[in-house]
């Protein structure tokens, strides 16, 4: 584990955020899911995953298991029930599998749940320590949108696997991993004008500045709009697009998601490479589906965005779609969704300079986005 007190270090990427906890980077995302065993299977054979740590009946916990696995600096933990009822049966009966907790890292939970909850947050948990032979942490958390969670993690004092009460897992069966380094960001979908009300709560309860809006002028096609804000902490480590609904002729991928998942949650969570093409050959050969984009994509694409440093071709050939802004440009491609209801699905992006979300990719992605609800009967 990295236990280091690494906050004094980082720089403030983006002024405007007022940063008053601050956060040091995504701690875990935690998923409550069907079959917990089955789900980490297929984060370690499908997208290169490495066991970490397991929790269940063999550690003395009743009611639940989880398995931890990690790539990069990327943690996921997958999470069943154990007993009929309860919050994580219901979770899951209303939701399908999702993102319950989004887990951030922080030098203080104390103090970060204080200054959270006195500017407004909902708490979810007071701080709390967690501890075992291998030392302790201090966890506490907020309400976010919909039934998502925001757990702050203490975590410098700290040195077994990954929280107290976890031991390590030893997976039978070595993956290779695929090359993910980190989470670039990660989205929300919210309900019909409620995008504002979850931006002034990243802006005023967290101390996010809002880095970029995109409006139905930039975020639609002939049937389907959506509107988005991206919002981040003060050194660029955790940023939080929030997406709602707009009007259009026919139903948007936002209204679909909040259809099936009964509510606002996390629609996709984008995962940085340092080489997308190998990656995404890796997660393809693996089963992994992508998108399609159309071929004349790629006609004009370099028009678009000039000069890159890769060959059109694999881009082309794997479906990898281009974008630039004035720092630079990006490489980005889009899962499927990964859960049998269209709700969650990820993104893979290598950014080289570039600092923004693919505005020039927007039309493109959600006219394949919107040939994926033709074929499921929900663009109507």
């Amino acid at each position: 584990m990295n236990t280091d007190n690494t906050s004094l270090k980082l720089e403030k990427k983006f002024k405007e955020a007022e940063d008053f906890l601050p956060l040091l980077g995504t701690d875990f995302v935690e998923l409550y899911v069907g079959n917990a065993k089955q789900a980490a299977y297929y984060y370690q054979h499908a997208w290169g995953f490495q066991p970490v740590a397991y929790s269940g009946l063999e550690t003395g916990r009743k009611e639940s298991v989880s398995y931890v696995l990690q790539q990069g600096k990327i943690r996921l933990v997958l999470t069943s029930p154990l007993q009929p009822e309860g919050d994580i049966n219901a979770h899951i009966d209303k939701h399908g599998d999702g993102v319950k907790f989004i887990a951030l890292w922080v030098d203080d939970a104390r103090k970060s749940y204080e200054e959270t909850t006195k500017r407004g947050a909902k708490s979810y948990v007071e701080p709390y320590i967690m501890e075992d032979e291998n030392g302790k942490a201090v966890i506490s958390g907020i309400h976010t949108y919909g039934e998502t969670i925001h757990l702050f993690v203490e975590r410098n004092e700290y040195e077994g696997p990954f929280l107290p009460g976890y031991r390590v897992w030893n997976a039978n069966v070595e993956t290779k991993d695929v090359g993910l380094r980190y989470i670039d960001h990660m989205v929300g979908n919210v309900g019909w004008n409620e995008m504002n009300k979850w931006v002034d709560f990243y802006a005023k309860v967290m101390g996010f500045a809002q880095l970029v809006s995109f409006d139905d002028k930039d975020i639609s096609t002939d049937y389907t709009a959506l509107m988005s804000k991206v919002m981040s902490n003060g050194n660029g480590r955790i940023k939080f697009p929030i997406n709602e609904p707009a009007e259009g002729k026919k139903k948007s991928q936002i209204e679909e998601y909040i259809d099936f998942y009964n509510g606002a949650g996390v629609q996709h969570i984008a995962l940085a490479t340092n080489n997308i093409v190998e990656t995404v050959t890796a997660l393809r050969d693996r089963g992994v589906e992508f998108l399609y984009v159309p071929e004349t994509y790629y006609e004009t694409v370099l028009d678009r965005v000039g000069e890159i440093d890769e060959d059109l071709a694999p881009l082309q050939e794997l479906g990898i779609l281009v974008d630039r802004d004035d720092e630079g440009y990006l490489l980005q491609i889009f899962t499927k969704p990964v859960l049998d209801r269209p709700t969650m699905f990820f993104e893979i992006i290598q950014r080289k300079g570039a600092q923004s979300f693919g505005k020039g990719n927007f039309k493109a992605l959600f006219e394949a986005i919107e040939r994926e609800q033709d074929l499921r009967g929900t663009l109507n």
